[in-house]
Protein backbone atom coordinates (compact mmCIF):
# COMPACT_ATOMS: atom_id res chain seq x y z
CA UNK A 1 0.00 0.00 0.00
CA UNK A 2 1.15 3.28 -1.17
CA UNK A 3 -1.27 5.66 0.45
CA UNK A 4 -3.70 5.71 3.70
CA UNK A 5 -6.21 7.63 3.91
CA UNK A 6 -7.03 9.11 7.36
CA UNK A 7 -9.85 10.12 9.81
CA UNK A 8 -8.71 13.65 9.59
CA UNK A 9 -5.74 15.95 10.33
CA UNK A 10 -4.58 16.78 13.68
CA UNK A 11 -8.37 18.28 14.33
CA UNK A 12 -11.57 17.11 12.93
CA UNK A 13 -11.99 19.97 10.52
CA UNK A 14 -8.61 19.42 8.88
CA UNK A 15 -10.02 17.10 6.15
CA UNK A 16 -9.29 15.26 3.86
CA UNK A 17 -5.87 14.16 5.45
CA UNK A 18 -3.27 11.14 4.05
CA UNK A 19 -0.15 9.41 4.19
CA UNK A 20 1.61 8.30 1.38
CA UNK A 21 4.91 7.87 -0.32
CA UNK A 22 6.61 10.04 -2.88
CA UNK A 23 8.27 7.54 -4.97
CA UNK A 24 7.29 4.03 -6.15
CA UNK A 25 7.73 2.61 -2.57
CA UNK A 26 5.43 0.97 -0.45
CA UNK A 27 4.35 2.60 2.79
CA UNK A 28 6.95 0.70 5.97
CA UNK A 29 4.05 0.28 8.36
CA UNK A 30 0.69 -2.38 8.00
CA UNK A 31 -2.29 -1.57 9.87
CA UNK A 32 -3.45 -4.78 11.45
CA UNK A 33 -6.69 -3.38 13.76
CA UNK A 34 -8.18 0.16 14.20
CA UNK A 35 -7.75 2.99 11.40
CA UNK A 36 -5.17 5.44 11.91
CA UNK A 37 -5.43 9.48 12.42
CA UNK A 38 -2.96 11.86 11.61
CA UNK A 39 -1.24 12.52 15.13
CA UNK A 40 -1.34 8.25 15.83
CA UNK A 41 0.91 8.01 12.49
CA UNK A 42 3.15 11.29 14.16
CA UNK A 43 3.47 9.58 17.25
CA UNK A 44 4.24 6.05 15.34
CA UNK A 45 6.94 7.34 13.28
CA UNK A 46 8.77 9.07 16.12
CA UNK A 47 8.59 6.86 18.86
CA UNK A 48 9.32 3.68 16.59
CA UNK A 49 13.23 5.55 15.41
CA UNK A 50 12.84 6.09 19.67
CA UNK A 51 13.21 2.57 20.61
CA UNK A 52 15.12 1.19 17.39
CA UNK A 53 17.79 3.60 18.23
CA UNK A 54 17.37 2.55 22.17
CA UNK A 55 17.86 -0.83 20.75
CA UNK A 56 21.13 -0.57 18.40
CA UNK A 57 22.91 1.85 21.28
CA UNK A 58 21.82 -0.54 24.31
CA UNK A 59 21.71 -3.71 23.16
CA UNK A 60 18.42 -3.97 25.33
CA UNK A 61 14.55 -4.79 24.37
CA UNK A 62 13.41 -0.77 24.15
CA UNK A 63 9.99 0.87 24.72
CA UNK A 64 8.62 4.44 24.71
CA UNK A 65 4.89 6.59 25.70
CA UNK A 66 4.29 8.84 23.34
CA UNK A 67 2.07 12.13 23.56
CA UNK A 68 1.63 14.43 21.27
CA UNK A 69 4.67 13.92 19.24
CA UNK A 70 6.74 13.98 22.31
CA UNK A 71 8.17 10.96 24.48
CA UNK A 72 5.90 10.89 28.21
CA UNK A 73 8.62 7.74 29.10
CA UNK A 74 11.04 5.76 27.17
CA UNK A 75 13.15 2.74 28.97
CA UNK A 76 15.47 -0.38 28.18
CA UNK A 77 14.94 -3.40 29.81
CA UNK A 78 16.26 -3.54 33.03
CA UNK A 79 15.36 -5.56 35.90
CA UNK A 80 12.82 -3.95 38.48
CA UNK A 81 14.00 -3.86 42.10
CA UNK A 82 11.21 -4.77 44.40
CA UNK A 83 10.07 -1.09 45.10
CA UNK A 84 9.52 -0.08 41.60
CA UNK A 85 7.32 -3.37 41.36
CA UNK A 86 5.62 -1.99 43.77
CA UNK A 87 5.38 1.47 42.17
CA UNK A 88 4.32 -0.11 38.77
CA UNK A 89 1.78 -2.83 40.29
CA UNK A 90 3.81 -5.42 39.35
CA UNK A 91 4.81 -6.83 42.77
CA UNK A 92 5.28 -10.91 42.40
CA UNK A 93 5.26 -10.97 38.52
CA UNK A 94 8.33 -12.44 36.31
CA UNK A 95 8.23 -10.11 33.18
CA UNK A 96 9.76 -10.48 29.76
CA UNK A 97 12.41 -8.09 28.84
CA UNK A 98 9.85 -6.70 26.57
CA UNK A 99 7.29 -6.27 29.19
CA UNK A 100 9.86 -4.89 30.99
CA UNK A 101 10.47 -2.13 29.26
CA UNK A 102 7.48 -1.35 28.35
CA UNK A 103 6.35 -1.60 32.30
CA UNK A 104 9.13 1.11 32.79
CA UNK A 105 8.10 3.35 29.81
CA UNK A 106 4.44 3.63 31.10
CA UNK A 107 5.90 4.04 34.60
CA UNK A 108 8.05 6.89 34.19
CA UNK A 109 4.85 9.95 34.33
CA UNK A 110 1.22 7.67 34.04
CA UNK A 111 -0.18 11.05 34.20
CA UNK A 112 1.66 12.04 30.79
CA UNK A 113 1.19 8.67 29.72
CA UNK A 114 -2.59 8.42 29.62
CA UNK A 115 -3.87 7.97 26.21
CA UNK A 116 -0.78 7.59 25.08
CA UNK A 117 0.47 5.86 22.04
CA UNK A 118 3.07 2.93 22.65
CA UNK A 119 6.53 1.81 20.66
CA UNK A 120 8.13 -1.30 21.05
CA UNK A 121 11.85 -2.38 19.79
CA UNK A 122 10.86 -5.91 19.82
CA UNK A 123 7.92 -8.46 19.16
CA UNK A 124 5.36 -7.85 21.41
CA UNK A 125 4.31 -11.15 23.69
CA UNK A 126 1.09 -11.96 25.19
CA UNK A 127 2.37 -10.62 28.98
CA UNK A 128 3.24 -7.03 27.47
CA UNK A 129 -0.39 -7.33 25.56
CA UNK A 130 -2.24 -7.80 28.97
CA UNK A 131 -0.60 -5.04 30.47
CA UNK A 132 -1.48 -2.53 27.59
CA UNK A 133 -4.78 -4.10 27.90
CA UNK A 134 -6.00 -2.46 30.82
CA UNK A 135 -4.62 1.37 29.93
CA UNK A 136 -5.48 3.73 28.52
CA UNK A 137 -3.84 3.54 25.11
CA UNK A 138 -4.74 5.08 21.59
CA UNK A 139 -2.05 2.49 19.84
CA UNK A 140 1.16 0.73 19.46
CA UNK A 141 3.38 0.23 16.75
CA UNK A 142 5.93 -2.86 16.66
CA UNK A 143 7.93 -5.01 14.29
CA UNK A 144 5.66 -8.43 15.33
CA UNK A 145 3.11 -9.35 17.35
CA UNK A 146 2.68 -13.03 18.56
CA UNK A 147 -0.87 -14.61 17.56
CA UNK A 148 -2.03 -14.43 21.23
CA UNK A 149 -0.76 -10.87 21.84
CA UNK A 150 -2.85 -9.60 18.66
CA UNK A 151 -6.16 -11.16 19.49
CA UNK A 152 -5.41 -9.77 22.89
CA UNK A 153 -5.09 -6.41 21.46
CA UNK A 154 -7.51 -6.44 19.03
CA UNK A 155 -9.96 -6.71 21.87
CA UNK A 156 -9.14 -3.42 23.56
CA UNK A 157 -11.28 -0.39 23.12
CA UNK A 158 -14.21 -2.49 21.88
CA UNK A 159 -12.35 -3.79 18.43
CA UNK A 160 -10.84 -0.56 17.40
CA UNK A 161 -7.00 -0.28 19.18
CA UNK A 162 -4.89 0.70 16.86
CA UNK A 163 -2.27 -1.61 16.30
CA UNK A 164 0.72 -1.03 13.44
CA UNK A 165 3.50 -3.44 12.46
CA UNK A 166 6.18 -1.67 11.14
CA UNK A 167 9.16 -3.23 8.88
CA UNK A 168 12.18 -3.20 10.44
CA UNK A 169 14.23 -2.97 7.76
CA UNK A 170 12.74 0.58 5.99
CA UNK A 171 15.33 3.20 5.94
CA UNK A 172 14.11 6.35 4.78
CA UNK A 173 15.80 8.89 2.02
CA UNK A 174 18.41 11.07 3.10
CA UNK A 175 16.40 14.16 2.42
CA UNK A 176 13.34 14.84 4.30
CA UNK A 177 10.44 17.27 3.29
CA UNK A 178 7.50 19.00 5.01
CA UNK A 179 5.23 21.64 4.26
CA UNK A 180 4.08 24.94 6.28
CA UNK A 181 1.65 27.32 5.48
CA UNK A 182 2.34 25.91 1.37
CA UNK A 183 5.77 26.12 1.99
CA UNK A 184 8.11 22.85 1.44
CA UNK A 185 11.23 22.61 3.51
CA UNK A 186 13.71 20.54 3.05
CA UNK A 187 16.41 19.01 5.18
CA UNK A 188 18.91 16.43 5.86
CA UNK A 189 17.49 13.67 7.95
CA UNK A 190 18.93 14.02 11.49
CA UNK A 191 20.57 10.68 11.24
CA UNK A 192 23.61 11.37 13.33
CA UNK A 193 24.33 8.11 15.88
CA UNK A 194 24.25 8.34 19.15
CA UNK A 195 26.88 6.31 20.69
CA UNK A 196 29.46 5.99 23.86
CA UNK A 197 31.43 8.16 21.47
CA UNK A 198 29.87 11.16 21.98
CA UNK A 199 30.59 10.85 25.90
CA UNK A 200 33.92 11.21 25.56
CA UNK A 201 34.82 14.95 25.99
CA UNK A 202 34.66 15.27 30.22
CA UNK A 203 34.89 18.75 30.63
CA UNK A 204 35.34 18.33 34.63
CA UNK A 205 37.40 17.90 37.53
CA UNK A 206 35.54 14.15 38.19
CA UNK A 207 36.03 11.75 34.86
CA UNK A 208 33.99 8.46 37.04
CA UNK A 209 31.54 7.78 34.40
CA UNK A 210 30.30 4.23 35.13
CA UNK A 211 28.44 1.78 32.58
CA UNK A 212 25.18 2.38 34.03
CA UNK A 213 26.04 6.14 33.72
CA UNK A 214 27.31 5.63 30.42
CA UNK A 215 23.49 3.61 29.05
CA UNK A 216 21.25 6.33 31.08
CA UNK A 217 22.85 9.43 29.45
CA UNK A 218 22.74 7.40 25.95
CA UNK A 219 19.02 7.05 26.69
CA UNK A 220 18.46 10.86 27.83
CA UNK A 221 19.95 11.82 24.56
CA UNK A 222 18.48 9.43 22.47
CA UNK A 223 15.04 9.97 23.80
CA UNK A 224 15.84 13.87 23.54
CA UNK A 225 16.30 13.06 19.95
CA UNK A 226 12.50 12.33 19.78
CA UNK A 227 11.30 14.83 21.95
CA UNK A 228 9.63 18.68 20.44
CA UNK A 229 12.81 21.00 21.29
CA UNK A 230 13.72 22.80 23.73
CA UNK A 231 13.65 19.48 25.98
CA UNK A 232 15.98 18.48 28.52
CA UNK A 233 15.69 14.75 29.96
CA UNK A 234 16.58 13.05 33.09
CA UNK A 235 16.84 9.04 33.22
CA UNK A 236 17.96 6.75 35.88
CA UNK A 237 18.28 2.98 36.07
CA UNK A 238 17.52 2.49 32.50
CA UNK A 239 14.51 4.56 32.02
CA UNK A 240 13.71 8.42 31.37
CA UNK A 241 12.22 9.75 34.55
CA UNK A 242 11.52 13.33 33.94
CA UNK A 243 11.40 14.66 30.56
CA UNK A 244 10.82 18.65 29.68
CA UNK A 245 9.98 19.09 26.49
CA UNK A 246 9.05 22.19 23.92
CA UNK A 247 9.59 24.95 26.33
CA UNK A 248 11.02 28.19 24.76
CA UNK A 249 13.62 28.91 28.51
CA UNK A 250 16.10 26.02 28.75
CA UNK A 251 16.00 26.40 32.48
CA UNK A 252 12.57 26.33 32.57
CA UNK A 253 12.47 22.51 30.90
CA UNK A 254 15.24 21.71 33.37
CA UNK A 255 12.47 22.90 36.34
CA UNK A 256 10.06 20.95 34.12
CA UNK A 257 12.03 17.83 34.18
CA UNK A 258 13.04 18.01 37.07
CA UNK A 259 9.43 18.15 39.19
CA UNK A 260 8.68 14.86 37.22
CA UNK A 261 11.56 13.53 38.25
CA UNK A 262 11.12 14.53 41.77
CA UNK A 263 7.72 12.94 41.77
CA UNK A 264 8.63 9.84 40.22
CA UNK A 265 11.37 9.42 43.21
CA UNK A 266 8.57 10.34 45.46
CA UNK A 267 5.70 7.62 44.59
CA UNK A 268 8.79 5.38 45.61
CA UNK A 269 8.63 6.92 49.42
CA UNK A 270 6.83 5.01 52.12
CA UNK A 271 4.26 7.55 52.74
CA UNK A 272 2.67 6.85 48.99
CA UNK A 273 3.40 3.44 49.06
CA UNK A 274 1.47 3.18 51.82
CA UNK A 275 -1.55 5.19 50.75
CA UNK A 276 -4.80 3.20 51.94
CA UNK A 277 -6.45 3.16 48.42
CA UNK A 278 -9.91 1.77 48.19
CA UNK A 279 -9.65 -1.51 46.12
CA UNK A 280 -12.49 -0.58 43.31
CA UNK A 281 -10.74 2.54 42.77
CA UNK A 282 -9.62 2.70 38.99
CA UNK A 283 -6.38 3.56 37.76
CA UNK A 284 -6.22 6.90 36.18
CA UNK A 285 -8.29 7.47 39.34
CA UNK A 286 -5.60 6.60 41.46
CA UNK A 287 -2.50 8.22 39.30
CA UNK A 288 -4.52 11.27 39.97
CA UNK A 289 -4.54 10.64 43.58
CA UNK A 290 -0.75 10.06 43.80
CA UNK A 291 -0.37 13.45 41.69
CA UNK A 292 -2.17 15.41 43.88
CA UNK A 293 -1.16 14.01 46.79
CA UNK A 294 2.63 14.43 46.41
CA UNK A 295 2.02 18.21 44.67
CA UNK A 296 1.61 21.72 45.86
CA UNK A 297 -1.90 21.38 45.58
CA UNK A 298 -2.68 18.45 48.08
CA UNK A 299 -5.40 20.34 50.29
CA UNK A 300 -7.45 19.36 47.35
CA UNK A 301 -7.59 16.22 48.32
CA UNK A 302 -6.89 15.85 51.99
CA UNK A 303 -9.00 19.37 52.88
CA UNK A 304 -12.03 18.48 51.37
CA UNK A 305 -14.55 14.77 51.26
CA UNK A 306 -12.53 14.20 48.03
CA UNK A 307 -10.19 11.62 50.16
CA UNK A 308 -13.16 9.81 50.83
CA UNK A 309 -13.79 9.05 46.73
CA UNK A 310 -10.11 7.29 46.51
CA UNK A 311 -8.93 6.08 50.51
CA UNK A 312 -10.54 3.52 53.32
CA UNK A 313 -8.94 6.48 56.12
CA UNK A 314 -7.58 9.99 55.74
CA UNK A 315 -3.79 9.93 55.29
CA UNK A 316 -1.44 12.46 56.89
CA UNK A 317 -0.58 14.96 54.74
CA UNK A 318 2.61 14.65 53.04
CA UNK A 319 4.85 17.78 54.47
CA UNK A 320 6.94 19.68 51.93
CA UNK A 321 9.60 19.20 54.64
CA UNK A 322 9.10 15.49 54.58
CA UNK A 323 9.28 15.57 50.82
CA UNK A 324 12.48 17.67 50.69
CA UNK A 325 14.34 15.21 53.35
CA UNK A 326 13.22 12.39 51.03
CA UNK A 327 14.23 13.66 47.61
CA UNK A 328 18.04 14.76 49.22
CA UNK A 329 18.21 10.83 49.48
CA UNK A 330 17.68 10.72 45.00
CA UNK A 331 21.65 10.35 43.72
CA UNK A 332 23.09 8.87 40.39
CA UNK A 333 20.82 10.36 38.06
CA UNK A 334 22.14 11.16 34.66
CA UNK A 335 20.58 14.67 32.43
CA UNK A 336 20.59 15.39 29.31
CA UNK A 337 20.31 18.33 26.85
CA UNK A 338 19.36 18.88 23.53
CA UNK A 339 21.91 21.46 23.09
CA UNK A 340 24.22 23.46 25.12
CA UNK A 341 22.90 25.07 28.87
CA UNK A 342 23.55 28.86 28.58
CA UNK A 343 23.94 29.45 32.49
CA UNK A 344 24.94 27.24 36.11
CA UNK A 345 21.00 27.57 36.91
CA UNK A 346 20.48 24.91 34.93
CA UNK A 347 23.07 23.11 36.81
CA UNK A 348 21.69 24.17 40.21
CA UNK A 349 18.31 23.18 39.73
CA UNK A 350 19.33 19.25 38.56
CA UNK A 351 21.52 19.21 41.25
CA UNK A 352 18.14 19.11 43.62
CA UNK A 353 16.81 16.23 41.82
CA UNK A 354 19.93 13.90 42.47
CA UNK A 355 21.93 14.34 39.25
CA UNK A 356 25.41 12.92 39.10
CA UNK A 357 26.49 12.38 35.70
CA UNK A 358 25.53 15.14 32.63
CA UNK A 359 25.45 14.93 29.06
CA UNK A 360 25.22 18.22 26.54
CA UNK A 361 26.07 19.89 23.58
CA UNK A 362 28.44 22.50 25.47
CA UNK A 363 29.66 26.28 23.00
CA UNK A 364 28.12 28.42 25.14
CA UNK A 365 30.18 31.52 25.81
CA UNK A 366 29.16 30.44 29.57
CA UNK A 367 30.71 27.11 29.26
CA UNK A 368 33.22 27.94 31.99
CA UNK A 369 30.71 28.89 34.53
CA UNK A 370 28.44 26.06 33.68
CA UNK A 371 31.43 23.92 34.09
CA UNK A 372 32.64 25.65 37.37
CA UNK A 373 28.75 24.74 38.97
CA UNK A 374 29.07 21.36 37.99
CA UNK A 375 32.31 20.65 39.54
CA UNK A 376 31.09 22.70 42.93
CA UNK A 377 29.06 19.27 43.10
CA UNK A 378 31.63 16.67 41.84
CA UNK A 379 29.74 15.88 39.05
CA UNK A 380 30.78 14.66 35.77
CA UNK A 381 29.91 16.37 32.42
CA UNK A 382 30.55 15.14 29.03
CA UNK A 383 30.08 17.64 26.28
CA UNK A 384 28.76 15.71 23.26
CA UNK A 385 29.35 18.70 20.48
CA UNK A 386 26.05 17.63 18.95
CA UNK A 387 22.94 19.22 18.94
CA UNK A 388 19.27 17.43 18.73
CA UNK A 389 16.79 19.98 17.98
CA UNK A 390 14.19 18.76 16.86
CA UNK A 391 10.36 20.26 15.35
Amino acid sequence: MKELELKYGCNPNQKPARVFMENEAELPFTVLNGRPGYINLLDAMNSWQLVRELREATGLPAAASFKHVSPAGAAVAVPLSPVLEKVYFVEGVELSPIATAYIRARGADRMSSYGDFVALSDECDAQTASFLKREVSDGIIAPAYSPEALEILKSKRKGTYLILQMDPAYEPEELERKQVFGITFEQKRNNVAITEDCLKDIVTKNHDLPESAKRDLLIALITLKYTQSNSVCYTKDGQAIGIGAGQQSRVHCTRLAGTKADNWFLRQSPQVLNLPFKPEVRRPDRDNAIDVYIGEEWEDLLETDDWKRVFTEKPPVFTREEKKAWLQKETGVSLGSDAFFPFGDNIERAHKSGVTYVAQTGGSIRDDNVIETADKYNMTMAMTHIRLFHH
